[in-house]
């Protein structure tokens, strides 16, 4: 797929380190499956991957997290 970002680079399977904000937490989710652009490293994620990060953040937050680092899981 063309970069959207860019408009330049392809996007390959790979990897991406994806970091959200709500108020004043902050989770940082690593090593996650994306579709990465070969020349400007923007990243696109599948729907079951996002909905995926979006649950795993929104526990966070209800524990209470100020910032929290995960690895991704499958």
């Amino acid at each position: 797929m063309r970069c959207v970002l860019c408009r330049h680079g392809d996007t390959k399977a790979g990897e991406a380190t994806v970091t959200l904000q709500r108020g004043e937490a902050i989770i940082v989710v690593k090593y996650v499956p994306a579709d990465v652009c070969e020349n400007c490293g923007e990243y696109y994620l599948s729907d079951s991957v996002a909905g995926k990060i979006m649950a795993r953040a929104e526990e966070a937050v209800r524990n209470g997290a100020e910032v929290e680092v995960l690895r991704y899981a499958a």
